[in-house]
């Protein structure tokens, strides 16, 4: 299983998820939840607990990575995120198909999701830069084929933030999930392969200002 990394920015942090930061993460969930209409996030010290423990679980079977985010511009929890729905690659076929086969020493692809933030913290750069830091890690420390991103189709904020990055978009999967708000959701996929990643890397870390634009 990838080894747990705590992955660190110019204003943000990612920290591995655990028990410990349920107080901080149920301040930050509890600002202004109007936001999350189309995104599941916890309500309370007792979901937020569940939620940790589920995400620990997963992360203990190498089928995600969880974080919690902190703006270091306030040292403050301020949301979660995660590398998730690893897969492995490498070794034989699990059989009969449908057998989750063992886990490898890295994945070979996988997905950004389950991103939450504080009201105070949207619109600031954290998600920008905490995409930043888990593409990195995935590209350039595990070499993944390809990162997934996905959105409810209705989520515009969120799909155009995913369509800043640079993701390629793949399509609309029609009845998808269940919605946050109970509705059966249409999902819109993005990508990013591994052969895309350096323009992707370029791109933001000249809107990060890591680098400066060519004269």
């Amino acid at each position: 299983m990838p080894a747990l990394v705590t992955l660190s920015g110019r204003s943000v942090r990612l920290e591995p998820l655990s028990l410990a930061v349920v107080d901080d993460l149920v301040a930050a969930a509890s600002e202004d939840r109007s936001t999350y209409a189309f995104t599941r996030v916890p309500q309370g010290r007792d979901e937020m607990v569940s939620y940790v423990e589920a995400a620990m679980a997963e992360q203990a079977e190498g089928r995600t990575m969880p974080f919690a985010i902190r703006w270091l511009d306030t040292d403050r929890l301020v949301g979660a995120t995660r590398l998730m729905n690893l897969e492995y690659w490498q070794g034989p076929m699990p059989w009969p198909p449908g057998v989750r086969g063992a886990v490898g020493d890295v994945p070979s692809v996988a997905d950004i999701g389950y991103t939450w933030l504080a009201a105070s913290a949207q619109g600031t750069g954290v998600n920008r830069e905490s995409k930043y830091l888990m593409l990195s890690l995935a590209f350039e420390t595990w070499n993944v084929h390809r990162i997934t991103l996905k959105a409810d189709v209705r989520n515009e904020r969120s799909r155009a933030a995913i369509g800043a990055l640079g993701a390629h978009f793949d399509g609309v999967r029609r009845a998808e999930s269940r919605g946050a708000d109970d509705t059966v959701r249409d999902t819109a996929f993005y990508s990013i392969l591994r052969a895309e990643w350096p323009a992707v890397r370029e791109r933001l870390e000249l809107r990060l200002g890591l680098v400066e634009a060519a004269a």
